[in-house]
């Protein structure tokens, strides 16, 4: 069995849309692109690291594939670019496209069917980053083992959000966490069963 494991920048209002830079994604009119960039610090570095020191391999949906592939193939050894080419990357498209980044493979089936298939596989972890559309559709199937949430200190009030409408509702039991210097909290999450409700009325 293989886990999956969401690897997502989100702010305090919970939008994941185009963390890295303004050209990432600016679909719906979204000004705020690379909101991300002045909160980096040495300690965040140090926690990617971390993140990616074991085995892993990608799954990613097409847009965040073709940032990917136009940036790591030609990046440093220094910056990892080794471990990402080195990785095989899971498709998710609706179309056919020419995936030319060494390793990479479409996902044939239905994205769900494709990633429960790879579950049942034995193999690294597998770990998505950005990839919006394709986390909805993982949330909405249950099919992610562990979330790796880094939340910054601001807010966006528009935006893809991680947690959208068909999320199933479920309780989650943090891990690890971490802060950086520039406020960002950096916590691990796993999934632990149904919500649990309760009151503080008085009997």
């Amino acid at each position: 069995m293989r886990d999956v494991t969401l690897q997502t920048f989100l702010t305090l209002d919970g939008v994941m849309q185009a963390p890295g830079g303004p050209d990432e994604d600016d679909s719906d009119g979204f000004a705020h692109g690379g909101w991300s960039v002045p909160y980096w610090d040495e300690l965040m570095g140090e926690v990617v690291a971390e993140a990616l020191r074991a085995p892993f391999d990608l799954v990613l949906g097409r847009r965040t594939y073709d940032i990917f592939a136009a940036h790591w193939p030609h990046a440093s050894e220094e910056e990892g670019a080794g471990l990402f080419n080195a990785a095989t990357k899971y498709v998710a498209s609706r179309s056919r496209p020419d995936l030319t980044w060494s390793n990479s493979v479409l996902l044939e089936a239905d994205a769900a069917d494709g990633v429960a298939a790879l579950k049942e596989q034995d193999g690294p972890e597998l770990q998505v980053h950005g990839s919006g559309d394709l986390i909805q559709t993982l949330l909405a199937h249950g099919l992610v083992d562990r979330f790796r949430l880094w939340v910054f200190p601001l807010v966006l009030g528009s935006g893809k959000r991680l947690f959208d409408a068909g999320t199933i509702p479920t309780g989650l039991r943090l891990v690890d966490s971490v802060t950086s210097t520039t406020g960002v909290m950096m916590g691990t999450y796993e999934p632990a069963g149904e919500v649990v409700t309760g009151s503080f009325a008085l009997e």
